[in-house]
């Protein structure tokens, strides 16, 4: 799931979801806000039963992303609104 909300001066909190337990182990969040960085912006585990991570970038910002399980396997979300050759688009 991606949550997109306002935040202060014009920018946006982007937050992702996933259920807490799948995939088994630590996955995070790899795209061009965080320079495809694995394990850089990473989900965490919430009382809710899902883990979640998030950033805030300047509202109409187009984000490129994947997850990065801890098997090594890359996944898309299905939230997301397009895909391209670097996996999931969103425009904020």
């Amino acid at each position: 799931m991606i949550r997109i909300v306002p935040a202060k001066d014009q920018h946006v909190r982007v937050t992702w979801a996933l259920p807490r337990h799948e995939p088994p182990g630590p996955v995070s969040v790899v795209g061009d806000f965080n320079g495809w960085t694995p394990g850089a912006t990473e989900l965490r585990a919430r009382s809710n039963g899902r883990r979640t991570a998030a950033v805030v970038v300047p509202r109409g910002t187009t984000l490129r992303f994947r997850y990065l399980g801890s098997d090594g396997d890359w996944f898309d979300d299905s939230d997301a609104a397009a895909k391209d050759d670097h996996g999931c688009v969103i425009t904020v």
